[in-house]
């Protein structure tokens, strides 16, 4: 291991302590100061759009840039823009110019900010197929309320939003389109939850303290990419697939990707059941009970990324499967480390086949080394995106 990948792996670490509600990105892992990152990383999505200074003109550049199984979520490409002009709700009759009257609206919408915004919902923002919701360019927040909700609807893409503190709500009447509107039950308080979706992506994101998961892809979900964001001081960050019985999650296929798992987390970092699921080029800063977890069998792609485990001798385990039928069953389910660093005594238990045929359903995407994350992921979370500069 190079000293000057210890030395940047030092430095992104002790930003973990400077971090407060704003600003919500992760600062460059090769510099401690405020100048801008390099502009080509081999990150394969930032080097897609970030080098062209006139991103605001060209936003939807963005819709192109997409990897992983959700790569083809193209979000609201094909439509026009809309402009969220107040940080107001009202679940049942949305007023134009707020979130909601442009995240239900039936055609494809590229939705995006004209000032800085701290949008608190009264009841979950019911998705609808073909958007973008596009934070930059502003600091622009979903918190201290319900979140958002995708459900059986495709073609989503979130960019560039600090989601936290998610509480349940329900038990009223929300829009849900156009001209249609369901009767909600109370809600879970996820920040993102993924439930019957397909062609999902959630990109340089900020996610934090929510009731339940902070992202939850459940009930049939499948194509999704989960790339370049941040979490942080939550329990349980992220639970792929409904139940053991829920057989429909078979053909989930999720991608997690370059995301920096921050303090304070302590599990789920997922917690899979069924399916296929990458876990690439993502580096974890420690974990108070286990990382990546599952059950039901599902199939495990861990690549390149970096594991650092807390100091405690409790806390060294990546893994953890759970099997009512013990170690003697879930020894055959096809959990790989394949490249990954493993630092301050993490562990990753490894089972079922190393073969790569076992693992082509959930591969999407070529693993960078492990050692050229400090130069691949400058600055996950939020992107501060002035216009006319490089973002």
């Amino acid at each position: 291991m190079s000293k000057l990948f210890l030395i940047c792996l030092v430095a992104l670490i002790s930003h973990a302590s400077t971090i407060s509600a704003r600003p919500i990105q992760r600062r460059s892992m090769m510099n401690s100061t405020d100048q801008p990152a390099p502009c080509r990383t081999g990150n394969p999505i930032d080097d897609c759009w970030r080098c062209d200074p006139d991103w605001e003109t060209n936003r939807k550049v963005l819709a192109d840039c997409a990897i992983g199984f959700g790569r083809n979520a193209i979000g609201g490409r094909d439509g026009e823009f809309y402009t969220v002009t107040s940080s107001g709700d009202d679940p049942e009759n949305p007023t134009q110019g707020t979130l909601r009257h442009a995240a239900i609206q039936d055609e494809p919408l590229w939705i995006i900010f004209d000032r800085d915004m701290t949008v608190q919902l009264k009841q979950e923002l019911m998705m609808n197929s073909y958007k973008t919701i596009d934070g930059r360019g502003f600091n622009v927040e979903i918190s201290n309320g319900p979140c958002v909700t995708i459900q059986g609807v495709t073609n989503i893409i979130v960019h560039g939003v600090y989601i936290h503190n998610c509480v349940p709500a329900g038990n009223g009447v929300v829009a849900t389109g156009s001209h249609s509107y369901q009767r909600r039950g109370i809600s879970d308080g996820d920040g993102i939850s993924i439930f019957g979706a397909r062609d999902i992506w959630v990109d340089h994101c900020a996610l934090s303290n929510c009731r339940d998961g902070l992202i939850d892809v459940v009930s049939g979900s499948t194509g999704i990419t989960i790339s370049n964001n941040y979490m942080f001081d939550h329990n349980e960050a992220m639970l792929m697939g409904h139940s053991d019985d829920f057989l429909a999650d078979k053909n989930m296929q999720v991608t997690i990707a370059f995301n920096y798992f921050g303090e304070g987390l302590v599990q789920r970092i997922p917690r899979c059941r069924h399916g296929y699921f990458h876990i690439v080029n993502n580096v974890y800063t420690g974990w108070k009970m286990y990382a990546i977890g599952g059950s039901a069998n599902p199939t495990i792609n861990s690549q390149g990324n970096v594991f650092i485990a807390l100091d405690g001798d409790s806390t060294k385990e990546v893994t953890k499967r759970e099997s009512p039928f013990g170690d003697e069953e879930w020894k055959s389910w096809n959990w790989r480390s394949d490249g990954d660093m493993l630092m301050n005594g993490a562990r990753f238990v490894t089972s079922g086949n190393e073969g790569s045929e076992s693992y082509a359903k959930a591969s999407s995407m070529v693993a960078r080394p492990a050692s050229l994350l400090a130069s691949i992921m400058p600055s996950p979370g939020v992107l501060s995106c002035s216009i006319g500069q490089l973002c």
